[in-house]
C-alpha cells in the first residue's frame, strides 16, 4: 500500500501555513488562495484508520468537483481550479463553525437515536411511527458543531447556535437556504443516476469580500449517504436492510469488530485484502455517483506528481 498519500509536507511558494484535516491537507498561499490536497487517508468515527485507501483521495476530489460544477447556478463555490486529480486549489475563505447535516430519511446517527428513544435530534423533531430508512416528511437540518482535530463534532440546534453566536442570524438564514437549495439539486442528480440522496453535510465559509460559499467537499460518499433507488420501496416494505452508497460499510465494519471510536477501543487490523476491497468500493462509488467510468491516476510516484502539478499551477498565476 505505499502507493497512497496519508500525509504531505509540501513547501510551495508564498506558503504561510498548513492545516491538516480529517483526510484533506490545506496550504495556504499568500493568504489569497487554498491549496486542498484530498490524501488517502480513511476516518469513521472521526478517528483516522491507520492506512491509506488507493485512490480514495483522487475520488473524493473528483467528485466534489464535479458536483461544484452541477451546482455553482445556485450556490457560489470557493473553487477555482484542479490542477491535479488530488488537488483543489480555491479561494481563502474564513470556515463558518458548523456543518449544515441535513437527512432526508431517517438513517445511520438519526436512527441510532431514534432507536434509542430520543425522538429529537438537533432541537428538531422526528415524526412518531417511522421505522430505519423511513423517509422524513420532509428533509430537516440537523447542524453539527466543527469540531477540531481529534475532538467529535456534536450535534447542536439551531437555537444554540443562534443564542452563543456561533452564526449570525442573518448569516444562519443564508446557510439553511443554500442546504436546502444544494440537497434538491444533489436529489434529483441522484435520481437521474438510479440512487436516492438520503443525508448529506454541506460546510461554507465567507470570502475576504463577505461573500457566503460552499467550501470543502460535497455529494462524495464520506459526506453523503446514498441508496439504490431499485428496490427501495420493497427493502423497506420487508424490514430489510438497504443497498447503500456511502462510507457506512467502513462503520459496520469497524462496529462488527468492536470499534465506534470511544476510548479504550482498538482500531481492528486492516488486511491488504481488506484495504483493496475498500478502493474497490469506492470506485464503485464514483461511477454510481458519477455516471462515468472511473480513470486511475498514475500513483507511482503520487507525492512528486501533486508537487509538480501544483507548482506548475502557481506558477502560471
Amino acid at each position: 500500500m505505499s502507493n497512497t498519500i496519508t500525509t504531505t509536507n509540501f513547501n510551495f511558494p508564498n506558503q504561510k501555513s498548513v492545516y491538516r484535516g480529517k483526510v484533506r491537507e490545506v496550504y495556504n498561499i499568500n493568504d489569497e488562495l487554498l491549496v486542498m490536497v484530498a490524501t488517502d487517508r480513511l476516518s469513521a468515527f472521526d478517528v483516522v484508520l491507520p492506512k491509506g485507501i488507493p485512490y480514495k483521495g483522487q475520488i473524493l476530489n473528483q467528485i466534489a468537483t464535479k458536483f461544484m460544477e452541477l451546482t455553482q447556478d445556485i450556490v457560489p463555490n470557493w473553487l477555482i481550479a484542479t490542477p491535479d486529480p488530488n488537488v483543489a486549489v480555491g479561494h481563502l475563505c474564513e470556515p463558518f463553525k458548523v456543518e449544515m447535516v441535513i437527512r432526508g430519511y431517517l438513517s445511520g446517527h438519526a436512527a441510532r437515536e431514534y432507536a434509542a428513544g430520543r425522538k429529537q435530534i438537533c432541537g428538531v423533531a422526528m415524526a412518531e411511527g417511522l421505522k430505519e430508512n423511513d423517509k422524513f416528511p420532509e428533509p430537516i437540518i440537523t447542524p453539527t458543531t466543527k469540531a477540531d482535530n481529534g475532538s467529535h463534532d456534536e450535534d447542536i440546534s439551531r437555537e444554540d447556535i443562534l443564542a452563543k453566536g456561533i452564526v449570525s442570524e442573518e448569516d444562519y438564514l443564508v446557510l439553511e437556504k443554500y442546504t436546502r437549495a444544494l440537497f434538491q439539486r444533489g436529489t434529483e442528480i441522484a435520481a437521474q443516476r438510479g440512487l436516492i440522496l438520503v443525508d448529506t453535510k454541506y460546510e461554507f465559509g465567507k470570502t475576504k469580500d463577505g461573500v457566503i460559499v460552499l467550501i470543502d467537499e460535497i455529494h462524495t460518499p464520506d459526506s453523503s449517504r446514498y441508496f439504490y433507488a431499485e428496490g427501495y420501496a420493497e427493502r423497506q416494505e420487508k424490514g430489510e436492510e438497504q443497498k447503500q452508497l456511502s462510507k457506512e460499510f467502513v462503520r459496520r465494519w469497524l462496529i462488527e469488530n468492536g470499534f465506534q471510536g470511544q476510548e479504550g477501543q482498538q482500531i481492528p487490523n486492516m488486511t491488504d485484502e481488506y484495504i483493496d476491497s475498500v478502493s474497490e468500493r469506492y470506485i464503485e462509488l464514483y461511477e454510481n455517483i458519477l455516471g462515468e467510468k472511473f480513470v486511475k491516476a498514475d500513483i507511482d510516484n503520487i507525492d512528486q506528481r501533486i508537487e509538480k502539478n501544483v507548482l506548475d499551477y502557481l506558477s502560471s498565476k
